[in-house]
């Protein structure tokens, strides 16, 4: 082995150590360096330089001594929020969502942008998101704050060169959103990674969910289609396309209404927004088509609540529908738990009970800025993948 391949070696034996410790510090905060070496398995010396070492990148900062501890007090340690920021987008068929959180998760800011998704005229797309990008990032560069990375999120197949293959609530195929991205953010030196919006709220679930660290998670993502993010062996699962998680095109009724891929009784077919709304307010597209699902939604609430049995017949329908295909899918891949999302957490109410009379699942805790909030933190669990800023 050559003397720069050993040099190589130990530099990656490091970053992986360094990685280790602020995983445990961001579990664990505030704890000692005693514990960290207690919980890594690393020895107290190499703990000792480590720690110096995120100290010196401000990537850790000490809180003060313990108490009741017999001797010398220890300084126990966090993560140092202030200095970086990741930055998550969600693209979605009626809205923008921009979310920024400090390295220890804090929300920095969470905002919220009108999109008319299909209305949306050719090249335009690309161009407001990357508008709101810009913005995002200026304001956080502005405070002083380093970007680790932007993850931009859409509900579609991402291919592994970030090309959106095919994302068809919104009209997009084969849409490289990275030149306008660049662009406005003048050529940046951190990552800018397109992803599969169930990929990241299944991200979100891991890191701060009700289930948060379960190595074996599945979250569901309701909107314009379904979808499910997985973890599985305590790694995100995107399948050799980035078709991973594509349940909304289960066929669960072969002779069940027509879907928009072309089939019958796919899942999305009942529980998509545009299919439930549909079903659920058969008036909601007197005037036009619906390019804002946020007064349908809670129109459809205040219905269910009401007892309007349309309404309730609807949601018992996909209910059960999402009952089988998460009945498969626990099946197939026997997670711990599978965590219910996005447009669903509003409506859980009136589609639990059909849906556990199929299957088990929980209803997220987390708000509607959730996928964004993953995006965001995709970006910290590259760093504590050992992907550290110079």
């Amino acid at each position: 082995m050559s003397g720069n391949r050993v040099i190589s070696s130990l530099t990656d034996v490091r970053a992986t150590n360094l990685a280790a410790v602020l995983r445990h510090v961001r579990v664990h905060a505030p704890c000692s360096r005693t514990d960290v070496a207690s919980a890594t398995g690393l020895n107290k010396a190499t703990v000792t330089s480590l720690v110096g070492e995120l100290l010196d990148r401000r990537l850790l900062r000490e809180t003060g001594p313990a108490g009741n501890r017999i001797g010398r007090p220890a300084s126990l340690l966090a993560l140092e929020g202030r200095p970086f920021a990741a930055v998550g987008i969600e693209v979605a068929v009626d809205y923008l969502t921009a979310v920024a959180v400090d390295l220890s998760g804090s929300r920095l800011l969470s905002w919220r942008r009108s999109f008319p998704g299909l209305g949306t005229p050719a090249g335009r797309p690309e161009s407001a998101v990357a508008a709101l990008a810009g913005r995002v990032t200026a304001k956080l560069t502005g405070q002083g704050r380093r970007i680790l990375g932007l993850t931009v999120a859409v509900p579609g197949a991402v291919a592994a060169d970030d090309t959106v293959r095919f994302a068809p609530h919104l009209g997009w195929a084969d849409l490289d959103l990275r030149p306008a991205l660049a662009k406005a953010l003048h050529d940046p030196a951190y990552d800018v990674v397109i992803e599969n919006d169930a990929n990241l709220a299944v991200v979100a679930e891991h890191r701060s969910g009700t289930h948060a660290g379960a190595p074996d998670l599945i979250a569901l993502l309701g909107g314009a289609g379904v979808g499910a993010g997985i973890i599985a062996g305590g790694r995100l699962v995107r399948g050799d396309r980035g078709r991973a998680g594509r349940v909304g095109h289960l066929q669960l009724e072969p002779g069940g209404p027509l879907c928009r891929c072309g089939r019958h009784g796919c899942l999305d077919a009942y529980a998509g927004l545009p299919a439930l709304i549909r079903a659920a307010l058969p008036d909601a597209a007197d005037d036009g088509p619906i390019t804002d699902y946020a007064p349908e939604l809670a129109r459809l609430a205040t219905m269910a609540g009401a007892g309007d049995p349309t309404a309730l017949a609807a949601l018992t329908t996909a209910g059960r529908r999402l009952g089988q295909a998460v009945s498969l899918l626990s099946d197939l891949l026997d997670p711990r738990a599978v965590v219910l999302g996005g447009t669903f957490t509003d409506l859980a109410p009136w589609l639990l009970p059909a849906v556990e009379a199929e299957a088990k699942l929980t209803v997220s805790i987390m708000d509607p800025a959730a996928v964004a909030t993953g995006a965001a933190a995709l970006a910290l669990e590259n760093l504590e993948a050992g992907a550290l800023p110079s």
